[in-house]
């Protein structure tokens, strides 16, 4: 099989990464995927960064030997902690998602006020400062831990009364700063955009990183020589056969999630020991 005809890898802790799934399946739709989320280990954001490291490590590693021709980290947490050690792990490209939505915040932002939510561990480790600050060092950013949007996107509440009070609370202080712009550090967090930008207003630029991520993905997929041919045959389709899903553990909720995610359940996914 030639190299361009290989899948891209994906993976993420959990289910979160479906976003940045349907983000490169939208913008790279002649393109086959292959997704792991680590559905026994998670959540990341709560570990150590030598466990996050090893896990990411090794769900890397498990993806390369399936053959891929890039991976992509969806996980901000990983990105944040494990970039380093994951290039060093295997020998195809990896991207993660922390400077492409750093990229794309700065772009964005009319006044370089700009906020980040995420989970804890990808606050604790400033990532996100760090990425934006080395591209608009006079930038203001202000980052916050949402823990509790994860479960609330998970259990299909995204878009309740109860959503709402979560997002007033921890977004009192970001409004309060008045920024700009808001990145959505998680992977999770774009399912609860709409209850975000209503308490943000709209004036607040939202950025999503699988957005971004996939802009980056194409970029060097064309530089690269590894974009895949056009397909004409039929159209693709978000999970169809042609992407194949692997989780550690609890394939069965990982099936009800994702079609809360991406409107549809995979159609092959494979319960895997890493």
């Amino acid at each position: 099989m030639a190299k361009r005809e290989l899948p891209i890898g994906i993976f993420d802790s959990g289910v979160g990464g479906l976003t940045v799934y349907r983000a490169l399946h939208e913008r790279l739709p002649n393109e086959k995927f292959v997704y792991l989320g680590d559905t026994a280990r998670v959540p990341y954001g709560t570990k150590s960064l030598t466990t996050v490291e090893r896990y990411a490590v090794e769900n890397a590693r498990f993806l390369a030997r399936h053959g891929i021709k890039l991976l992509v980290v969806a996980c901000n947490t990983a990105s944040a902690l494990a970039l380093p050690a994951v290039r060093r792990a295997i020998e195809a490209p990896v991207i993660g998602v922390i400077e492409p939505g750093a990229r794309a915040a700065v772009q964005s932002s009319p006044h370089g006020r700009i906020g980040v939510i995420a989970t804890e561990a990808t606050v604790k480790s400033r990532a996100y400062t760090r990425a934006i600050l080395q591209l608009a060092p006079r930038a203001e950013v202000l980052e916050r831990a949402c823990p509790l949007f994860v479960p609330l996107a998970e259990e299909g509440w995204a878009d309740t009364e109860v959503a709402r009070m979560v997002a007033e609370e921890y977004l009192r202080d970001l409004r309060l700063a008045e920024i700009d712009t808001l990145v959505l550090g998680c992977t999770h967090y774009p399912l609860l955009r709409r209850t975000i930008q209503s308490v943000m207003g709209e004036t607040v630029r939202i950025i999503e990183s699988g957005e971004a991520v996939a802009e980056q993905v194409a970029r060097l997929l064309e530089e690269e020589g590894l974009a895949h041919a056009p397909v004409e045959k039929r159209a693709r389709s978000l999970c169809d056969d042609l992407d194949h899903f692997y989780v550690t553990d609890a394939a069965e909720r990982f099936a009800r999630v994702a079609e809360r995610f991406l409107g549809r359940a995979p159609k092959v996914l494979e319960a895997v020991e890493i």
